[in-house]
């Protein structure tokens, strides 16, 4: 037997050798394909990334303005911590523990065990500054500042 050659009953300029490239349908069952608009688009594409941004933008901006509260903290935490540690302390402070701050008559500074209302007929003429907590990492925190430190 013979094989014949098989000829394509359609057109051949009605079909295409690659219809998946063509920007129309290509049959009858075809999905409807429209043209869109790329302006339109691109427009929404635009908008989308501009609102994504701005929204990680904003993020990353409060971060910051934390992150240098927590540095003003820290400072102010290390120079009142500086100013402690050049007063008189007469015992071994402990971590956790509330102490309290006073200015002496000579402008030197005393850390006592004893608050301004505990000290009874004996209080000396000291100043009171603020109440004081030693921290975990041997800074002191004031916990109540009657004058600024």
């Amino acid at each position: 037997m013979e094989e014949k050659e098989f000829v394509n009953p359609i057109d051949p300029d009605k079909i295409s050798e690659a219809p998946g490239l063509i920007e129309y349908a290509h049959h009858v069952g075809s999905a409807i394909i429209k043209p869109e608009d790329k302006g339109k688009i691109k427009g929404r594409s635009l908008s989308a990334m501009y609102e994504q941004t701005d929204q990680q933008l904003l993020q990353i901006k409060e971060q910051i303005t934390l992150l240098a509260k927590q540095v003003e903290a820290i400072e102010r935490r290390k120079s009142i911590s500086e100013k402690i540690y050049e007063a008189k302390i007469s015992f071994q402070p402990i971590i956790g523990n509330v102490y309290h701050l006073y200015r002496k008559e000579d402008g030197s500074y005393q850390v006592s065990m004893l608050s301004d209302h505990e000290w009874g007929r004996q209080k000396p003429d000291w100043e009171y500054l603020s109440s004081i907590r030693l921290l975990g990492d041997h800074t002191w925190e004031v916990s109540k500042a009657d004058v600024h430190i």
